[in-house]
């Protein structure tokens, strides 16, 4: 599991990014590039990182499901995800 603080830093990046973006998308079709750059660096949205729903682990994302490969792995054995199956040949 992450740390809390690394969940909460995300949700936090992300509700400034939401809060930002319309102002952003008007400073970049004007080409005001000093003031896009007294933005809030986190309101930038390539620092956004996804993170599993479940467990928040950062690394092995699978974004059809929005969790990790590994809670991918072991909802699919339990059969709590629907359509998928294991693999057997």
């Amino acid at each position: 599991m992450a740390k809390e603080s690394m969940k909460a830093r995300e949700v936090k990046r992300a509700k400034l990014v939401a809060k930002y973006a319309e102002k952003r998308a008007r400073l970049k079709a004007e080409g005001n590039y000093e003031a896009l750059q007294a933005l809030p660096k986190n309101a930038s949205p390539v620092r956004l990182h996804n993170r599993c729903k479940i467990t928040g682990r950062p690394k092995g994302y699978i974004r059809l499901f929005g969790i990790s490969r590994i809670q991918l792995r072991e909802m699919a054995a339990q059969g709590l995800i629907p359509g998928v199956k294991k693999a057997s040949w």
